[in-house]
């Protein structure tokens, strides 16, 4: 399966990249398709924000994981990157990964809900 590819976005004058791919996580005793967006503010050596994102769709005739084309678009990952920055994540410091799932609770977009954990 080919990598996903980067897209840059433009917040103001910072410039971000960001990819997003496809996962999938256990629901009872069906999977669930996850797309796993990974977004980098501060060059390929800063601090990575991760958010794990579950389709609300309902589930087609194969179960909820076979026909789930959901997909984020720029909006959300602006509004996952607005909700980070203001969640305290640091794109310029070096290294590590930032986890968005600690605010599943608190954080949703339209046809999409937060992880509670990272996705398999």
């Amino acid at each position: 399966m080919p990598r996903p590819r980067l897209r840059r976005l433009r917040i103001g004058p910072r410039e971000f990249m960001w990819r997003a791919d496809i996962r999938w996580t256990r629901a009872g005793v069906d999977w669930q398709r996850a797309v796993r967006v990974r977004v980098w503010g501060g060059g390929k050596s800063g601090q990575a924000l991760q958010a794990d994102l579950i389709s609300v769709l309902p589930p087609g005739p194969w179960g909820a994981g076979a026909t789930d084309m959901a997909h984020p678009t720029p909006a959300d990952v602006r509004a996952l990157v607005e909700q980070a920055l203001a969640s305290g994540w640091r794109p310029q410091l070096r290294g590590g990964t930032f986890l968005l799932s600690g605010l599943a609770t608190r954080f949703s977009l339209p046809g999409f809900v937060l992880a509670g954990r990272p996705a398999d």
